[in-house]
């Protein structure tokens, strides 16, 4: 894979239960991408999860971005609802 665009997202998580979670949710996509146009891998540090997206061409990396971000707004969404359960 020849890469041509990169990005990396910085998101802070209120405590280190919902990163793990958050992490552990996403590990499945992480090890078994749907394309080989982008790789994507996870790094935490403290509370904040970095997302780092390299991708073949910008419409993959847009696509593998949004997905991610959306998986990680999800996950996020069923932890804060069982919190306050």
């Amino acid at each position: 894979m020849t890469i041509n665009a990169k990005v990396s997202v910085r998101i802070k998580f209120s405590n280190s239960k919902q990163l793990i979670t958050a992490v552990t949710a996403l590990k499945p996509e992480v090890n078994s991408p749907v394309t080989h146009r982008s790789n994507v891998e996870l790094q935490i540090h403290d509370c904040f999860l970095t997302l780092t997206v390299d991708a073949e061409d910008t419409t993959a990396l847009r696509a593998t971005v949004n997905a991610y971000l959306r998986w990680i707004a999800s996950t996020m969404s069923v932890v804060e609802i069982i919190e306050c359960m």
